[in-house]
């Protein structure tokens, strides 16, 4: 997949002082009720890491732009459930998509305040956690708690990877770059376990 955004990297790596609109924009629309099921953010996020990784771009700005994106989405996401849940209930998607949002409801109501930090890491359910945080009425200060540390883990979380491989592909150090290749996919299994297991 991440193929399909080399243009976007490429011109990434030209233009190294627009590189924090973009993973913030990423990050944002991937947090987004929604328009973040259809937005594959922690690709680019991946790709950034490549790119800090060999030196292109700085570590604690970047990831500073990604936490930033992250809080935000979640914030406008909680919002309109919280003030606007008339709209988010007429919305046609969840008409269409019922199992989603009934998903995301259930899993809040599972792991209440720890839905918003787990859900962040899981697919569909991550752009979805925070509009039901707010149809449920959870407490503003609560969900911002969560929603800040939860940002502050993930950010690094999906930039790291890409960082080992890019250092590694920097130094020429094939060996290295399998092994951070399978601590990749290892990861990502766990990920995939771990969100069979929550959801």
């Amino acid at each position: 997949m991440i193929d399909s955004f080399a243009p976007l990297l490429d011109w990434i790596a030209q233009h190294p002082e627009y590189a924090g609109w973009v993973i913030f924009g990423m990050a944002f629309a991937e947090s987004l009720a929604i328009i973040g099921i259809l937005v594959p953010g922690v690709v680019i996020l991946f790709g950034a890491g490549t790119l800090i990784g060999s030196g292109v771009l700085e570590f604690w700005p970047m990831c500073a732009w990604a936490v930033a994106g992250a809080i935000l989405g979640d914030g406008i996401s909680y919002a309109i459930g919280h003030h606007f849940d008339y709209l988010a209930e007429r919305w046609r998607w969840f008409r269409l998509h019922p199992d989603h949002l009934e998903r995301a409801h259930r899993f809040f109501v599972q792991w209440g305040d720890v839905s918003i930090v787990l859900g962040r890491f899981f697919g569909p359910i991550r752009a979805l956690v925070p509009l039901v945080a707010g149809l449920m009425d959870m407490p503003p200060k609560r969900f911002y708690l969560a929603n800040v540390l939860s940002a502050l883990a993930w950010a690094p979380a999906y930039l790291l990877p890409g960082m080992l491989v890019g250092e590694a592909v920097d130094e020429g150090n094939w060996t290295r770059v399998g092994v951070a290749g399978a601590g990749v996919a290892v990861v990502l299994g766990l990920l995939f376990l771990l969100r069979k297991r929550f959801t």
